[in-house]
Order: C-alpha cells, then structure tokens, then sequence
C-alpha cells in the first residue's frame, strides 16, 4: 500500500548527520519511508501495518510505503532491514517468530538477536486461544489436561508448522502441565483449521482473529486464553494463569524495528508517533474489531520484550527438543 503526499525538499536530510539531537528530530522525515513487511499479504503482520501506516504516515507527512518481502519464516525482511542505512527510512514491522523464536533454530542463524535489529516501539499483540472440537469431551482446559495425563502422547495439537507460535504455546502447555501430547504441524494455517473443525485434531492453540468466528458459530469450543488477563471478545473465557498455572503468557506480538545504529532521536519520533497514534478512537476502533490488542509504549519496553521472549522461548525449545529441518 502506497499512499501518496507531496514530497518535501531533501536538503535537510544531507545534513541530518551534522545536526545536533533535536535538529535531528525535527527535520526527520524528509522523504519517503519503506516499512518492510516479513510476510505475504493478509497476516496479521501485514494487517497491523496497514492499520498504522496511513495514520503514521499523516503525523510524519511523508508517504509510507508497506513492503511484503516474505520468505524463510519472516527473516528474509528482517536481514533487509538489518543491512539498510540506520537513516529511519527502511523499517520493519516484525513478529515474536522472524524476530526472536525462529532464527536460533536456523543453521547457521540469519542473523544475531541483540546486534542485527533495533525493537523501536511494540506495535500490538494477539492473543492466542486453546480451543476443542465442538463435539470433545472436554468441558474446561483441567479436563483436557487430565485426559493427556491418563494417556500420554495419545491427544494431539495442531500448528502451522514447527516452531510457530501454536506449536510453542502447546508446548509451554505441555510443559507447564507436565503432559505429553503429540504435535501434528500442518502447512500453514487454513489446513490446521479445517482439521479440527472435522474432528480428527484435539486441541489447537491459535490466534483470536483465527478462531473467533468458529467459536460464536459453536463450531469449535473455547477452553482458555493466553495472555495474563482475559479478553474483551470472549469474557466468560478463563485465562491459562487462572487455571492454575500462574504466569503463563504466549501470545503473538508485533513490533517495529529499525537497523543497528538508528540515531535516537529518530527513534524517539517514531517512539511518540506511534503512541500518538494510538490516541485515534477510530484506529484503536478499527484494531480491536480486527482482534488486535494495542500496543505503543517506551523503546525500553520493547527492547526488554523482544530480548526476555527471546531467552524464554530458546530455553523451552532446548527443553522439547524442537528443531527446524
């Protein structure tokens, strides 16, 4: 998506090197800006991106143009990014697997976690739901549980593929629980679906956008969300952490990240424009009808976000002994 507004003078921008802090600040940006998208079309990271860029794109005044290069699970845009000019005009939008789950698991890996990428601000979250099929004997997630404790290995769970977010989530499941289930990964998304809704899968753990509609249709049944706190969509629905299992947290986040070396005060603008932003009924309207928690914030919070899912996420694939092919 390319929305298109009178482009400025770029004198400014030959000079931003020289500038002090603030001149910095307030003569960026001066041209377009590239926002690298790490997927195809129509994912959640491709959606949040075109929520925010036309509202971003107006408080900076120059055009945002949202680019999808998908491939090798978002990491291909995250490397793009990464070897751009640290100038503010190539950035990312990321997610919790092409920026912090994935690369460990590749041989040698694409890049470095903490060197290579620069978490500027979070940009929203989805949470994720553990649902059955309608017609399970399962009436809660204790009963589930229970059933893979008497017969290990026997219940399965769906994922889009190894090392997705539902693949890991069902894994902390497992973990947390001390249960074992056998993972049955599918190709992508749709297939994972369609097999739980046919019966043939027992549990799934996938985002809200995903199942909601299933869910008020009776099609699937809803056990258990997440995230630390229940959600506006389903708020009958208990968390993970209610269940007994206090602390638990997997959720899908987006981010937006900017190359090694990024002056400051570009971050900062990006920083204020974002929380900014969010401060729109219509757009925090429009994100939450899509499924989306918000997100904004300080860098810090951020920075911390991508750095402790990182560790976390590494330690629980040693553990299961997850690996990519």
């Amino acid at each position: 998506m390319t929305i298109r507004l009178p482009r400025r003078a770029l004198g400014a921008a030959a000079l931003a090197p020289l500038l002090p802090a603030p001149a910095i600040a307030q003569a960026y940006p001066t041209r377009a800006i590239s926002l690298l998208v790490g997927f195809a079309p129509g994912g959640g990271t491709d959606i949040i991106s075109r929520f925010l860029a036309p509202v971003l794109q107006e408080e900076f005044g120059q055009t945002i143009a949202v680019e999808n290069r998908p491939g090798a699970s978002g990491t291909l845009a995250v490397l793009a990014m990464s070897r751009a000019r640290p100038d503010g005009y190539t950035m990312l939008m990321t997610t919790i697997s092409a920026s912090a789950v994935v690369p460990p698991l590749m041989n040698p890996p694409p890049f470095d976690i903490r060197r290579d990428q620069t978490a500027v601000v979070h940009a929203a979250t989805v949470p994720l739901v553990a649902v059955v099929p309608a017609n399970a004997p399962d009436r809660s997630l204790p009963d589930l549980l229970e059933r893979a404790r008497r017969d290990p290995g026997v219940l399965n769970y769906s994922s889009s593929g190894v090392a997705t977010q539902q693949h890991l989530a069902a894994e902390l499941l497992s973990t947390s629980a001390g249960v074992r289930m056998t993972h049955v990964p599918f190709r992508g998304t749709g297939q994972a679906v369609n097999e739980i809704l046919a019966g043939r899968i027992d549990l799934a753990i996938d985002t809200f956008p995903t199942y909601l509609p299933h869910i008020r249709a009776g099609r699937v049944r809803a056990l258990a969300v997440t995230m630390p706190q229940r959600v506006e969509w389903l708020p009958e629905t208990p968390t993970v952490a209610e269940l007994g299992f206090p602390g638990f947290d997997a959720v899908v986040w987006y981010m937006l990240m900017a190359p090694p070396g990024i002056p400051q005060p570009i971050a900062d603008r990006w920083v204020e424009a974002v929380n900014k932003a969010y401060r729109n009924e219509d757009l925090r309207k429009r994100i939450s009808d899509a499924g989306f928690v918000i997100g904004g914030g300080t860098q810090q919070q951020a920075q911390a976000m991508l750095l402790n899912d990182a560790e976390r996420y590494a330690a629980l694939v040693r553990n299961a002994n997850i690996r990519l092919d």
